[in-house]
């Protein structure tokens, strides 16, 4: 009768596996003992009561908003290549106004303001395209700088790869319908990307921080070994991302793993257990198709982020469900001065999923 009523009432096979998941493990806790058996009547009229999951199934974008320092456009403007970055000191380049390529570098110093590490590489072939006929320019029914691609690698305060973001279009001009309001100038499309953004889409386009200092054009006789101790510009890029997997909530328990419930809230202060899926790869890391190990807890390789009512709560650890392929369990703790309805939300690289609620009293 339980599993007949998972299939016809909820219609969610990822329920059921879940269900079936907690009443027969009982490993992956983080700190904790020996989880309780869930009662299937719990889990369905959990469920039943919320129908949150089932509200929350399509890719959720967000915004990556990502500060860059020392970046150096190096212009290919030399024909002898055996000159190229032969020179420690700063060489300006010989700018020709069309036609002219080039290759961008610069450091990735943070994404939404926490502090990371990492590479964007930007490839491009200068057009100066304008709807007016000006001479050394390409006449064209948009304004456009250049054919640019970028390759973006994010990594984590500590050196930890979290993943590749690749795109292509075109820099200035006007940003594509659609995009952030902070987004000022450029029209590039998201390609694809690996890790945490596998599979993921977009549009991104680029703004000014308040103290910015213009990019420097050098010459490609400039080694770029030394382009941190020469300098160059910071940027701010503005990614729209579609990830091909959201970040979901599929059930929050307290530490003996009943349901955080109407009858049972939780209180602040309380340390909660999420079930989550879409978290992305863990360290240890596990093939395609294969179950998270139960001899070793496989913590998520992402930085994870947890708001109660848009506060952050402190997330004790986060780590693939042993025994499943796509389950995570994150602990995280309800932060003082909430009372009454509240709406969580889960992060995985900066990438937020729907909001699930619980009650506290």
């Amino acid at each position: 009768m339980c599993a007949r009523s998972i299939s016809i009432h909820l219609k969610l096979n990822s329920v059921a596996e879940f269900i079936g998941l907690i009443a027969t493990q009982g490993k992956g806790r983080i700190g904790m003992t020996k989880q309780n058996t869930l009662t299937c009547l719990l889990a369905l009229s959990f469920m039943a009561a919320h129908g949150q999951y089932a509200l929350a199934q399509t890719a959720r974008p967000s915004i990556l908003q990502l500060d860059e320092v020392n970046l150096v456009n190096y212009s290919l403007d030399i024909g002898d290549v055996t000159k190229a970055a032969t020179s420690s000191a700063i060489t300006p380049a010989a700018i020709q106004p069309t036609f002219q390529k080039g290759t961008g570098i610069g450091d990735i110093v943070a994404v939404n303001g926490q502090a990371v590490k990492g590479t964007h590489i930007i490839t491009y072939t200068r057009i100066n395209s304008t709807p007016i006929v000006t001479p050394g320019q390409a006449i064209a029914d948009v304004t456009r700088g250049t054919v640019i691609f970028h390759f973006v690698e994010i990594q984590g305060a500590d050196g930890t790869a979290i993943g590749t973001i690749t795109g292509q279009g075109f820099s200035r001009g006007e940003p594509p319908p659609g995009s952030s309001a902070a987004v000022t100038t450029s029209n590039a499309v998201i390609t694809g990307g690996t890790g945490a953004f596998a599979g993921a889409r977009g549009f991104l386009g680029t703004t000014n921080p308040q103290t910015s200092v213009p990019n420097r054009s050098a010459s490609f006789v400039e080694d770029p070994a030394y382009r941190r101790v020469n300098g160059g510009g910071t940027a701010r890029y503005i990614f729209t991302l579609y990830p091909y997997e959201s970040p979901q909530i599929i059930a929050i328990a307290h530490a003996d793993y009943s349901l955080v419930s109407a009858a049972k809230p939780t209180i602040a202060g309380e340390t909660l257990i999420m079930i989550a899926t879409g978290l992305g790869p863990t360290r240890p890391g596990v093939e395609v198709g294969q179950n998270f190990p139960s001899s070793l807890l496989a913590a998520v390789n992402s930085p994870i982020a947890v708001t109660v009512n848009g506060t952050a709560a402190p997330v004790l650890g986060a780590v693939g469900y042993p025994g499943s392929t796509d389950r995570y369990q994150v602990n995280f703790q309800v932060p003082s001065g909430l009372k009454g309805m509240a709406q969580v939300q889960v992060s995985a690289a900066w990438m937020t999923g729907p909001a699930w609620t619980i009650n506290v009293q």
